[in-house]
C-alpha cells in the first residue's frame, strides 16, 4: 500500500489542502494570547481578619482557629497556613490544581458564615477573602509622588481615582497601597491634663462618638411643599474638633483641646515609601503594587491597566509625577521577542543544512516547505486547546524545526536515489514513496509516542510540561502528514537530477569531501563488524557510565530566570521603632542603590509591604533593573555583588531574591525554598526550629537563612489584681478599654466626605506613648466617677512575647527559608537537611519542605519514572509497527549513549540536571532512535528482498542511509543550538535543554553509527535462534520404521 500515491495523483488536492493548513493556521496565530508559561497557578485564597489591638496570641486562638476548622472540610484544599500578628490574621488556602478557583471563593465564603457565630463580636468587619496568592509578586508597581501636593493628598488620588478603577479590570486581584498616607483627624490626649481634669479617656471616646454624627433626620411634608431635615451633626476636620465639649466640671465645659491635642494627619504615620531614581536621593511616594488573579494572563491584564494610565496622567495636577516602576509584562514581551527570533534563526540554519547536502535549490525549498507548514498548521491546534504562545510551547516549536523535516528529508533523498538510478519524476516519486512510507511513519509515530507519557503526568509538572509535550506532537504529526502528501507529490513535478551540463562546482567539490567521509566511515565500519565484542564491551561501559553519571550529577528544578527586577528584604531587631526602621531601611537603599546596574527602585517599611512579610520591623525594596542589553551582569551575579555589601550593616539582615517565575506554595518568606516545622506542642517546635536552623546554618552551600519565628518581641505585660479593681469598681473591660483608646490609636469616630471616608482616631500624645513608664500616668474612671491610677490595681513589667504566630494545617509551625549560593544544586541542599533533621528534630515535631523545594522532592522521582515510561512506550509502538519484540531493542539500544553525551555535556558546562534538561532527555528518546529505524528498515527490506545476510544487509543499509541519517542529525542539532547558546531574554533558563540535545545528539551519533548494526547482528542472530527453536518445537516427530518379522 503506497499512502502518498493518491496525493502525487492529485496535486490540485493536495496543495489546497496545505493552503487550508496555512490559513487556519495563520489566523489562529493572530488570536492565540502571549504568555511567559503555561498556566500552572495553584487556586489561591487569601482570608484577612482584623481586631484592632489584639495581641498575636489572642487572633491565633480567637480568630484563626475557628476559621482554620472550617476551612479544612474544604473539598480540594491541598494547604493552609495562616500568619497571626497584632490585630490580623491572614489565612491562605491553596487548592488542587483541577479544582475551580471561583467554586473554592464559593465554599471559603459559606465557611466563613459557619465560623462567623464563633468570631469575637467586637471585630469591626467580618473576614474577607481575595482571590490572590500573597507569595506572587505584584504584576505591575505605580508610584505618585509630588514636590508640592502633600502625601494625604496623594494617596487620595492613588485610593480614590486610581485604585478604585484598577480593582474593576477583569483578572486584578487586588491593589495594594504602599506607603499609605490616608488622611484623618488625630485627638491626641495629655494624661496630666485629663488626671487635672478629672476626665477619663473612656469619655473622650464617648464625647466623640456623640458629637460627631451622620444620621438620617427625616422629612416634613406639609400640603404642599416638603422638606428634607439637615443637622449639623458632622465635624469634618482637627479645627471643629478643638472646641467640642466632652464634660462640665464644677459647671465649666471641659473642651477637647484643654485635654490635649487636635491635629490633621494620615491614618497611621508608621509607614513609609520612597521613589529612587538613576542613583538619586529617595524621594516620598505613594505606591500601588497590583497583583493577579490565579490563572489570570499577565499582559492581558497589564495592557488593560496600562490603557487607564494616560486617563490617569490626564485627570492628575500638573505637579504630580506618576510613573511605572516595573511592568511583568516587559520582560515577557522581550522573552517572546527572542524566541521568536530564535525561531527565525533555527529556520535559517537547518534549512542552509538541507542545502549544504542537496546542493540543489529545488531539492531544498521541497523539504523546506514542511517547516512552515507544520508551525503553522500547529497554530490552529493550539487555538482549539487555548493554548498561548509561550515559553515552552515556543521552545517546543523551535525543537521541532530540528527534526520535522527530517521525514520530508528522508522521502525526497529515497525518491532522488531512484532518480539518479534512470527513473522519471513520477515514477521514482510513487516507486520511492511507497518503499519509504512504513518508515516515515514508524519515525513519526515513534517520536510523537515519546511524548505521551507526558499527558499523563499530575501536579505542577503536568500541567506545565503538557502544553510543550501537545505542541511538539502536533508539529510531528502534520510533519508526517506533510512528508507524505505535499513532498512526494512536489518532487513528482518539481524535482530534477542534474542535466548534461553536469552539476556545479560547488556540489563537485562537496560531493568529493562526502564521499570521502563515507569511505572513512565505509572502513570504520568494517573494522566495528569485525570485532563485535569490543564494539559491545564499549556499549556496555557507556551504559554504565550513564548510570552513573545520572545518579553524580547535582539535580536542580525550575532554573533561575532574569526578569529585570530584584527584590530585597530587610528585617532588624524585633520591637525595632518606625523612626530606627526607616533610618535602617535608608542606609541599606543607598548602598543598593550604587550598583550601576540599576534602573530604578522602591522602597518601604511599616504596613504590610508587596508581599504580605508585615511586622513593624521589616522592609520591602522593589529593584528594576536595567534592560539586559544595556548591563553587564545577570541578576544573579547582581546578587552576588551586593550581598557582601549589604552584610555589613550593623543592625540588619538583608535578604536579596531574584523572584521566580512559577510560585509554588502561598507561604510569604524571607528566602526561595521553605522547610516547616509543625507541632501541637510549642516548646519543642520552638526549641526543635533553633536547633535545625543552627545545624543547616553549618551547610556551605546555603546563603539567606532565616526563620518566622519572632516570640522576642518587647512587651508590657499589666497583670490586673481582679479583687482590688473589682473593690475600686473597675472592671478589666474598661482597663484594656483605655489602653485601646490611649495606645492603639483606636477609631472612635467616621468623617464621611463625598467619595471617601477617614477616620477620627484616639491617643495619647506621642511623648506618652514612648516610654512604657507613661502607663503610670493613665487613670480610670470607676462606676462611681472616681478617678483611679493603674498603679493602685495592677502590676506592670516588661517581658519578651510572639511579634506573629504561624499555623500550618491547623497546627503551631515554624517556617525556615533559605537561598541557595551559586553553583549549589537543590537536590545536593535537600538531602543534607533532611539527613540533619532526621537526627536533631524529634518524632513528635513533623518536618517537610513546601513550596519549590517540596514539588522538586515529588517532581525528582516522578521524572525519573517518566523516562523509564517513554522508553517502554516506544518500545511498545515499535514492538507494533514491526510486530517483532527484538528489532525495538537494536533501535534503543542508542539510547544510553545519548543520555550519556547530554549529561557529559551539562557537566561540563557546570549546569544541574533540571526540568528543562529532564525534558531535553525524553526528546533524545525520539530523535536517536530516528536514525537507527532508518538504518534498520533498510536492513529488513534488503534481507527479505534481495535474500542478504543480516550482516550483509546492515552494512548496506547504514552506507546508503549514512547521507540522509547526517543530514537529519546535523538539522536537528542546529534546531537547538541557538536554545543551547541561551540567547535573548530568558536565555539562560532554556539553555540546559538545547544542550542536552545537541550533546546527546553529537555523541549518540558518532556511537551508533557503529554501535546499531553490531547490535543488528546479534538481535538477529538470537532471534534467529529463538526462531529455530520454535520450529523445532513444532516440528512433527518422524514416524517409527517397521521391519518385517
Amino acid at each position: 500500500m503506497n499512502l502518498s500515491e493518491p496525493f502525487i495523483k492529485r496535486p490540485i488536492a493536495t496543495s489546497l489542502l496545505m493552503a487550508a493548513i496555512a490559513l487556519f493556521g495563520t489566523v489562529a496565530y493572530r488570536e492565540l494570547p502571549v504568555s511567559d508559561l503555561p498556566n500552572v497557578d495553584f487556586p489561591t485564597l487569601l482570608v484577612t481578619a482584623a481586631l484592632p489591638g489584639a495581641s498575636p496570641e489572642t487572633m491565633a486562638a480567637a480568630v484563626a482557629t475557628p476559621l482554620e476548622n472550617q476551612f479544612s472540610t474544604i473539598a480540594g484544599l491541598i494547604s493552609m497556613t495562616s500568619v497571626n500578628s497584632l490585630g490580623s490574621a491572614q489565612v491562605t488556602l491553596s487548592f488542587d490544581l483541577n479544582r475551580s478557583l471561583d467554586g473554592a471563593a464559593v465554599d471559603t465564603q459559606a465557611a466563613i458564615t459557619q465560623a462567623s457565630k464563633l468570631l469575637p463580636q467586637n471585630m469591626p468587619t467580618p473576614p474577607t477573602f481575595t482571590k490572590v496568592n500573597p507569595a506572587d509578586q505584584p504584576i505591575i508597581f505605580l508610584t505618585l509622588r509630588s514636590k508640592m501636593v502633600p502625601l494625604y493628598t496623594l494617596d487620595e488620588y492613588a485610593e480614590t481615582r486610581i485604585a478604585q478603577r484598577i480593582s474593576t479590570i477583569s483578572g486584578v486581584a487586588q491593589v495594594q497601597v504602599l506607603g499609605q498616607q490616608k488622611y484623618a483627624v488625630h485627638v491626641q490626649m495629655d494624661p496630666r491634663a485629663l488626671a487635672t481634669h478629672l476626665v477619663g479617656i473612656n469619655e473622650v471616646e464617648t464625647a466623640l462618638q456623640n458629637w460627631n454624627v451622620n444620621l438620617p433626620t427625616g422629612q416634613i411634608t406639609g400640603p404642599q411643599r416638603a422638606f428634607t431635615l439637615m443637622a449639623s451633626g458632622q465635624l469634618t476636620s482637627a479645627e471643629q474638633y478643638k472646641t467640642l465639649i466632652v464634660s462640665y466640671r464644677n459647671g465649666n465645659p471641659v473642651r477637647l483641646q484643654e485635654l490635649g491635642e487636635v491635629k490633621d494627619s494620615v491614618q497611621d504615620a508608621r509607614t513609609a515609601s520612597w521613589y529612587y531614581e538613576n542613583n538619586g536621593e529617595g524621594e516620598r511616594a505613594i505606591v500601588l503594587a497590583i497583583q493577579r488573579q490565579p490563572g489570570t494572563n499577565t499582559i492581558t491584564v497589564t495592557d488593560n491597566i496600562k490603557k487607564l494610565i494616560p486617563v490617569f496622567r490626564a485627570e492628575l495636577p500638573p505637579s504630580v509625577q506618576m510613573d511605572i516602576l516595573y511592568d511583568r509584562s516587559d520582560t515577557i514581551r522581550e522573552s517572546y521577542n527572542d524566541v521568536e527570533f530564535t525561531m527565525v534563526l533555527t529556520l535559517g540554519l537547518v534549512i542552509a543544512v538541507i542545502f549544504l547536502f542537496l546542493r540543489n535549490v529545488s531539492a531544498t525549498v521541497i523539504p523546506s516547505l514542511a517547516l512552515p507548514f507544520s508551525i503553522i498548521g500547529t497554530f490552529s491546534v493550539m487555538y482549539l486547546l487555548h493554548y498561548s504562545l509561550d515559553n515552552l510551547s515556543m521552545m517546543a516549536l523551535i525543537l521541532s524545526v530540528g527534526f520535522v523535516v527530517d521525514d520530508a528529508i528522508v522521502m525526497l533523498e529515497n525518491i532522488f536515489r531512484h532518480m539518479e538510478m534512470g527513473k522519471r519524476p513520477l515514477v521514482a516519486s510513487l516507486v520511492g514513496s511507497r518503499e519509504i512510507g512504513f518508515t516515515i511513519v514508524s519515525m513519526t509515530l515513534s517520536l510523537a509516542a515519546v511524548f505521551i507519557p507526558v499527558l499523563f503526568m499530575g501536579g505542577i509538572l503536568g500541567r506545565l510540561f503538557r502544553e510543550f509535550a501537545v505542541t511538539i506532537c502536533v508539529a510531528i504529526l502534520i510533519s508526517g502528514v506533510v512528508s507524505v502528501t505535499l513532498t512526494p507529490m512536489l518532487c513528482s513535478r518539481f524535482l530534477r537530477t542534474p542535466g548534461h551540463g553536469g552539476h556545479s562546482w560547488f556540489y563537485n567539490v562537496t560531493e568529493k569531501f562526502f564521499e570521502a567521509i563515507l569511505r572513512v566511515y565505509d572502513r570504520t565500519l568494517q573494522v566495528a563488524l569485525r570485532y563485535r565484542p569490543a564494539t559491545m564491551l564499549a556499549f556496555v561501559l557507556v551504559l554504565a557510565g550513564t548510570g552513573y553519571l545520572f545518579v553524580k550529577i547535582p539535580k536542580g528544578f525550575i532554573p533561575d530566570q532574569d526578569t529585570d527586577q530584584l527584590l530585597v528584604i530587610t528585617e532588624a531587631a524585633q520591637g525595632t521603632s518606625f523612626d530606627e526602621m526607616s533610618r535602617y531601611q535608608q542606609i541599606v537603599a543607598d548602598v543598593v542603590k550604587q550598583n550601576p546596574n540599576i534602573e530604578a527602585m522602591m522602597s518601604t517599611v511599616g504596613g504590610t509591604g508587596a508581599s504580605t512579610l508585615g511586622g513593624p520591623n521589616y522592609g520591602e525594596m522593589i529593584v528594576r533593573l536595567k534592560p539586559r542589553a544595556q548591563r553587564k551582569q545577570l541578576v544573579n551575579q547582581i546578587i552576588d555583588d551586593l550581598r557582601p555589601k549589604v552584610s555589613n550593616i550593623p543592625g540588619m539582615k538583608v535578604y536579596l531574591q531574584n523572584p521566580p517565575t512559577i510560585q509554588i506554595g502561598g507561604q510569604v518568606t524571607k528566602s526561595l525554598y521553605q522547610i516547616s516545622l509543625v507541632s501541637p506542642n510549642r516548646p519543642a517546635l520552638y526549641d526543635s526550629s533553633q536547633k535545625l536552623l543552627e545545624e543547616i546554618g553549618k551547610i556551605p552551600g546555603i546563603d539567606d537563612l532565616s526563620s518566622d519565628l519572632a516570640i522576642t518581641s518587647p512587651q508590657v505585660d499589666v497583670e490586673i489584681n481582679r479583687d482590688k479593681a473589682a473593690a475600686m469598681g473597675v472592671s478589666a473591660n474598661t482597663v484594656e478599654g483605655a489602653f485601646y483608646d490611649a495606645f492603639g490609636p483606636k477609631w472612635v469616630s467616621t468623617i464621611y466626605a463625598a467619595i471617601n471616608e477617614y477616620q477620627v482616631l484616639l491617643e495619647l500624645q506621642p511623648r506618652y506613648q514612648a516610654d512604657p513608664r507613661a502607663l503610670s500616668l493613665l487613670y480610670f474612671k470607676n462606676s462611681s466617677g472616681q478617678l483611679i491610677p493603674l498603679e493602685t490595681l495592677a502590676t506592670v513589667r516588661q517581658e519578651a512575647g510572639p511579634q506573629s504566630i504561624n499555623h500550618y494545617g491547623m497546627l503551631p509551625a515554624v517556617t525556615l527559608s533559605f537561598n541557595l549560593k551559586p553553583g549549589v544544586s537543590l537536590g545536593e541542599i535537600v538531602s543534607q537537611v533532611q539527613k540533619i533533621a532526621a537526627n536533631v528534630v524529634p518524632n513528635e515535631v513533623s518536618v517537610s519542605f513546601q513550596g519549590s523545594a517540596k514539588e522538586f522532592g515529588s517532581s525528582l522521582s516522578n521524572l525519573s519514572i517518566l523516562l523509564i515510561v517513554a522508553v517502554l512506550v516506544v518500545y511498545i509502538v515499535l514492538g507494533i509497527l514491526y510486530e517483532s519484540y527484538i528489532h525495538p531493542l537494536t533501535i534503543l539500544s542508542g539510547l544510553p549513549s545519548a543520555g550519556f553525551g547530554a549529561l557529559v555535556t551539562l557537566m561540563l558546562f557546570h549546569m544541574d540536571l533540571n526540568i528543562y534538561a529532564f525534558v531535553g532527555l525524553i526528546m533524545l528518546i525520539g530523535i536517536v532512535e530516528k536514525n537507527a529505524i532508518m538504518q534498520i528498515d533498510f536492513a529488513l527490506d534488503a534481507e527479505r528482498n534481495q535474500g542478504l545476510t543480516p550482516k550483509k544487509a546492515i552494512y548496506e543499509g547504514c552506507l546508503i542511509r549514512f547521507r540522509p541519517i547526517m543530514m537529519t542529525t546535523m538539522a536537528a542539532a542546529l534546531g537547538a543550538v541557538p536554545i543551547a547558546l541561551g540567547y535573548g531574554a530568558g536565555g539562560e533558563a532554556r539553555q540546559p535543554l538545547g544542550l542536552v540535545v545537541v550533546g546527546g545528539l553529537m555523541f549518540s551519533q558518532l556511537v551508533t553509527l557503529y554501535l546499531t548494526p553490531v547490535f543488528y547482528t546479534y538481535m538477529a542472530a538470537l532471534q534467529e535462534r529463538l526462531g529455530r527453536t520454535k520450529r523445532s518445537k513444532k516440528a512433527p516427530e518422524p514416524e517409527p520404521i517397521h521391519t518385517p518379522a
